[in-house]
């Protein structure tokens, strides 16, 4: 039997780009990807304001468009999703992945643009005990995602829900409408639903990974960015994230979503089954740890707690606005300009915070290129 393949491998600013091809070709790419399908890269936008592991990075995004190019995938288009709390336009501009379409010119589709965009009713063939429970009058799909590659971006990091977050997490924002938080109590399930769908409705699957800088902490926002040097890349959504999780310092196979996803033979989540190539990293382990922060401490008495019986009335009614106001203003008007400043300017001291503005920033080298 074919063991599941993850790459990874350490990099540099200066040949980070490089290395991006290599890790997706050792990873698989071309295995894994239809060459007569459309190729959708979703980007990961969980914060529109730029910090560091919170969002896909601009390296990772042109590396990913020059790999795809280079082995013949020319029909590119990018998918973006909005949450109630992030503006996937401004985060793009934020993190500075404006650039990086407009040089390659790839089409952006916004899922929540009615005219860029339909949406219809899927019946999936497997079992999806989760969404068929949350969306009782059917689980609504982007119809363009259907028979197409699907390139997923994420970053290595924590999160206060599901502990890590990756490449089936970034499913979350591709495949459900804006009232995907109705899943939050059966978000580990929901993540395996989702996941099954996605190998029923695309010709490929595969995951480009940054770890140049990880999350450590209540992610996927408010987190300790730690510089790492590291990229993955895999067609097996289930074992990149248990890579990952597995290098955060957690046993992949403790985590609900990895272990359920291989008990279900959607991936391979046991470390041991998983074949690593390039660099070696089999031994490390970064002692990362999630934690919570005000939004997590809401969220665990909503959403798992005590008044979880509460949630139709607080979310499913105008309500939740309330909620929505609150983590806007937590997060935007609070953590950021309180508690943001030294990992920002940590990050810009670094090789990597020098390529974000020397290439991608208003006066960057992408530009004139």
């Amino acid at each position: 039997m074919t063991r599941s393949r993850v790459a990874v491998i350490r990099t540099q600013p200066d040949r980070v780009l490089d290395d991006v091809t290599r890790v997706m070709e050792l990873g698989g790419l071309r295995e894994a990807f239809d060459p007569a399908a459309r190729t959708l890269i979703k980007d990961n936008i969980s914060w529109h304001y730029f910090f560091p592991a919170a969002n896909t990075t601009p390296w990772q995004l042109e590396g990913a468009i020059r790999t795809l190019k280079g082995a013949g995938y020319d029909n590119l288009a990018a998918v973006h999703n909005r949450t109630v709390v992030t503006h996937s336009g401004k985060g793009e501009r934020l993190n500075r992945l404006d650039p990086v379409f407009e040089h390659f010119n790839i089409p952006r589709l916004h899922n929540f643009d009615p005219v860029q965009v339909t949406w219809e009713v899927y019946k999936p063939r497997a079992r999806t005990p989760a969404l068929s429970h949350v969306y009782p009058d059917g689980i609504r799909i982007p119809s363009l995602f259907k028979g197409t590659n699907i390139l997923h971006l994420p970053t290595v990091k924590c999160h206060i829900y599901t502990t890590t977050t990756g490449a089936m997490k970034n499913a979350f924002g591709g495949l459900l409408n804006t009232r995907r938080h109705y899943t939050h109590s059966y978000i580990h399930r929901t993540l395996v639903d989702l996941l099954a769908i996605q190998k029923e409705i695309h010709t490929g699957l595969f995951a480009l990974m940054d770890g140049t800088h990880a999350g450590d902490g209540p992610g996927p926002r408010t987190m300790r960015p730690v510089e790492k040097n590291i990229i993955l890349a895999s067609a097996d959504q289930v074992a990149i994230d248990a890579v990952s999780a597995k290098l955060m310092g957690f046993d992949p196979l403790e985590i609900d979503y990895i272990k359920m996803a291989q008990e279900e033979g959607l991936g391979t989540g046991n470390p041991r089954d998983i074949e690593l190539v390039g660099d070696d990293v089999s031994s490390e382990n970064w002692h990362f740890r999630v934690g919570d922060n005000a939004a997590s401490r809401v969220g665990d008495l909503l959403w798992f707690g005590p008044l979880k019986g509460l949630q139709k009335m607080l979310f499913h009614t105008p309500m939740v606005g309330i909620f929505i106001l609150g983590s806007y203003l937590y997060h935007d008007y609070l953590w950021y300009p309180l508690f943001s400043g030294p990992a920002l300017k940590a990050f810009r001291q670094t090789g990597w915070g020098r390529l974000f503005d020397e290439r991608y920033g208003p006066e960057g080298t992408i530009h004139k290129t």
